[in-house]
């Protein structure tokens, strides 16, 4: 078996993938600088250390290089997704990774045709990297798998509600998802025996290794290994970036979950529109461009569509010297990868008047959570954002 296909990741968006090459990265780091840490608290990076120098492209040894892996990409089927996916495919490519584009969607019969033709690798694999432990498709490929060590890197703060899920025993169950209706709850059912099955192989018991690797504030289980994510494969290839004059916002898809209203939303970008001076939005890529031309219309930003995850396109530059954002993935993860910059990342909290009347009890716990737990970033309140009318 080749080096490559000893590793083997399953990744089903941007960021995930984004993930996989931090942890090859840290991988190839020296252990005693980026192994395992005690308490589930993630290291800050050190802001007085020079930049680490560009690592030259491909696999080695030596620390801080690439720990080679074979990447299957799963995905999804909306366009901005894909374009973003195929971009990174060829970036993990040229740093020394084999990618494999496998639809699992789509079709009735495509997740079916992609179980059979990865189940062999599934069963083979000695260590197995997943990006998103909620996904049922993910789920399925665990039944084969015989790995001796799993890993777990992140699919944002999503990695937040998997930790809190495991720990209690709980299904695994996306945060912002409600009961449904009763065909909904049927499917739920029928497929327990698969995501129970899941959960129990993600559960350290002694069998098997099971690592996670991020950057949220969470706590490891009691035999798992936790490993900071803090951007170092970003910040060695990229930047640092030429800072702007301008206040950058960060686009959410609160509202296309259905856990934010519309117009509650259109309120509150215009409100941090007009009280910091920004002048760009970059959109997430499940915002829909319906949505995007109203704001553009009602704020006069500038609508940036990334082709990369932000991390990236911060890092890359120009950015705005403050970077606003709504409680997402972004106020944990740029502090990481713009360390030393010099630019200031402020989360704005989510009113519980913004809220949709579908909105779960525990979308508000949530997001509260993801903005009480973030580090080095300015805090604003929710009056920044005064609610429609």
């Amino acid at each position: 078996m080749t080096p490559s296909a000893s590793t083997l990741a399953f990744v089903e968006s941007p960021v995930q993938l984004l993930n996989v090459l931090e942890w090859a990265y840290a991988r190839g780091a020296d252990p005693a600088e980026r192994g395992p840490l005690l308490g589930g608290v993630p290291r800050q990076p050190d802001r007085t250390a020079p930049r680490p120098p560009a690592a030259a492209d491909g696999p080695a040894d030596a620390a801080g290089t690439a720990h080679p892996v074979r990447i299957v990409v799963l995905p999804p089927t909306d366009p901005m997704s894909r374009g973003q996916l195929r971009r990174m495919a060829g970036i993990a490519r040229g740093e020394g990774h084999t990618v494999h584009w496998q639809e699992a969607r789509g079709g009735s019969g495509a997740p079916l045709k992609a179980l059979a033709a990865l189940g062999g690798e599934v069963r083979r694999a000695r260590r197995i990297v997943i990006g998103d432990p909620f996904s049922r498709f993910t789920q399925l490929l665990l039944v084969p798998a015989r790995a001796a060590e799993l890993v777990v890197v992140d699919d944002g703060t999503a990695t937040m509600e998997f930790m809190a899920q495991l720990g209690r025993g709980e299904r695994l169950r996306r945060w912002h998802r409600s009961g449904g209706g009763m065909l909904s709850r049927v499917r739920e059912l029928a497929y327990a025996p698969v995501s129970g099955r899941a959960r129990r192989r993600l559960t350290p018991d002694g069998r098997r290794r099971v690592e996670v690797f991020t950057s949220m504030p969470v706590a490891p289980l009691p035999g798992m290994e936790l490993r900071v994510n803090d951007f170092a494969w970003t910040r060695a290839r990229f930047g640092p970036p030429r800072l702007t004059k301008g206040t950058d916002l960060v686009g959410t898809s609160l509202v296309e979950t259905g856990v934010v209203d519309p117009d509650r939303y259109l309120a509150a970008v215009r409100a941090l529109t007009l009280e910091h001076g920004a002048t760009r939005y970059f959109a997430h890529r499940r915002e829909s461009p319906e949505k995007l031309r109203t704001l553009s219309e009602a704020t006069g930003l500038e609508i940036v569509r990334p082709d990369l995850p932000l991390e990236l396109i911060a890092r890359r530059g120009p950015v705005g010297r403050t970077v606003v954002s709504f409680p997402s993935t972004v106020v944990h993860t740029l502090p990481y990868a713009l360390s030393g910059t010099g630019v200031t990342v402020a989360v704005c909290e989510i009113d519980p008047g913004w809220l949709t009347g579908t909105a779960t009890a525990r979308a508000r716990s949530f997001l509260a959570g993801v903005t009480d737990t973030a580090r080095d970033v300015r805090r604003l309140p929710a009056q920044a954002a005064p609610a429609a009318g």
